[in-house]
């Protein structure tokens, strides 16, 4: 009788997360085409414009191995938000202060480490399941050869 109710909370659980899904999906290619419009519009393109280009193909592709695999890697918010600063150092360097420009690049070089942490661990301590996703000439693949 337990099984009933779990089944549906979860299968209802999962239709409202690929709703979600699928609802960012969608704004996040609406953005990118309104985007591209104000690129053509403007005869022009600027490093800002690809940044955020690069950030909506970010996003698409944390969606898209979302919808894959059900997980979410750490890694990919992360490198969201190392573009998202980069932009925003680029768009507002003229009215930053030196100590808000320092503190902007250090947390992109914060971010960047944390990346760096994250595979490093994934390589070094992969969870059993993560086999295939192992590089073959990493160490962890070689131990369990």
């Amino acid at each position: 009788m337990l099984q009933s109710p779990k089944r549906y909370a979860s299968l209802t659980l999962r239709v409202v997360e690929n709703a979600g899904l699928l609802v960012i999906a969608v704004a996040t290619v609406i953005a990118g085409a309104q985007e591209v419009n104000v690129m053509i519009a403007a005869a022009r393109v600027t490093l800002a414009d690809l940044l955020l280009m690069f950030i909506y193909l970010e996003v698409l592709t944390m969606v898209g191995l979302y919808f894959e695999s059900g997980k979410l890697p750490v890694r990919i918010p992360l490198y969201i938000g190392m573009v998202a600063l980069a932009r925003y150092l680029i768009l507002d360097m003229k009215e930053l202060d030196v100590w808000r420009m320092l503190g902007v690049s250090t947390s992109i070089v914060l971010l960047a480490l944390a990346v760096l942490a994250i595979r490093y661990g994934h390589v070094r301590f992969a969870y059993p399941e993560d086999d295939t996703t192992l590089d073959r000439h990493s160490p962890a693949a070689n131990r369990r050869r």
